[in-house]
């Protein structure tokens, strides 16, 4: 079978770069070009130094219109625009790793619409879907915890919750909280009540249950650590412990890499890997819901490419049968 041909934009960022580390070791793809005008002429490996010796690649500011499979790894707000300026074929399938298409009222842009990719939600659509808009990634960690009370409709009292993000979340670019001296040894939060990606949990969640009209509180932090998200949620629960394991042992009977742990759970677990593990606690009238991810793969370019194995009917795992950075 010939091997799908990729191109990705944008393709100095942290998730391109982890998104060319799995596409070079993809069975059924091969890198047509990564574009980056900053950057071009120059190989791969001088920005991702990862990758010395996996790829002689060199970034390009020519763009190949015909290619099976177009990333967008951008910032948010310059997907739609690169969009309106680029014009691809008609074969060319895009997943788009921004915001810019995720809600319901920005899916569909110059005729094209745009499935949300959170494939424990929308796996059947995504496997017919030629445009596929890409989840945040604490808006993974986060529905991914909530989404089988939601589906039950249990979801009956405001939601609380308290993540912790990597420095990687904050991309690239230096700012004051990202630079070594501020975070090291630091915690903080930033954007409380207002994150950006409560705009998709809270539509992910209506879509479940229609009913819902309650306040997801959501206190996104700063971790003084590279990668992964540590997200603790509680809300009220009428059930049982039992009752609450199985309705998540339900909703995630045939996900490839949701996962609920009997034990409690760390960051180590997920870190280098696709995998979303979750906890459950009953304390009193309350359901205590631990979700675990790398931010950089299942809350981006891991679930990017998960979606691309849906969307062409390649096996869901594949390229992404990754082990976890435990030691």
């Amino acid at each position: 079978m010939k091997k799908l041909e990729i191109g990705i934009i944008g393709g100095a960022g942290y998730t391109a770069g982890e998104l060319i580390r799995l596409l070079l070791n993809h069975s059924k793809t091969s890198i047509n070009f990564i574009y980056s005008t900053s950057n071009a002429g120059n190989k791969i490996s001088k920005v991702h130094q990862d990758l010395i010796g996996s790829t002689d690649l060199e970034f390009s500011n020519q763009i190949n219109p015909e290619v099976d499979v177009l990333f967008l790894c951008l910032g948010h707000g310059n997907s739609k625009a690169f969009l309106e300026n680029n014009s691809f074929s008609s074969k060319t399938k895009i997943i788009d790793l921004s915001n810019d298409f995720r809600l319901t009222k920005d899916a569909i842009f110059d005729g094209k619409t745009f499935v949300y990719g959170l494939p424990e939600l929308n796996k059947e659509a995504i496997k017919k879907a030629n445009y596929i808009a890409n989840p945040g990634c604490f808006a993974s960690a986060i529905q991914l915890a909530l989404l089988p009370l939601a589906k039950a409709e249990v979801l009956q009292n405001d939601v609380h919750i308290n993540a912790v993000t990597g420095a990687t979340g904050a991309g690239t670019s230096l700012s004051a909280t990202t630079h070594f001296t501020w975070r090291d040894n630091n915690f903080s939060h930033y954007k409380a009540f207002t994150h950006q990606h409560l705009g998709e949990i809270n539509q992910s969640v209506k879509l479940l249950q229609s009913n819902f009209n309650f306040d997801i509180n959501f206190m996104p932090n700063r971790g003084d650590f590279s990668r992964g998200i540590f997200a603790t949620m509680y809300t009220k629960f009428k059930g049982s412990l039992e009752d609450a394991k199985a309705l998540y042992s339900e909703f995630y009977k045939d996900a490839a890499f949701t996962v609920v742990s009997d034990d409690e759970i760390h960051l180590k677990q997920v870190v280098n890997t696709n995998k979303c593990i979750l906890h459950l606690h009953k304390h009193e009238d309350k359901l205590l819901v631990t979700s675990i991810i790398d931010n950089l793969l299942k809350g981006a370019s891991g679930q990017a490419v998960q979606n691309m194995n849906l969307m062409f009917g390649f096996d869901e795992t594949e390229g992404l049968k990754l082990k976890a950075t435990y030691f």
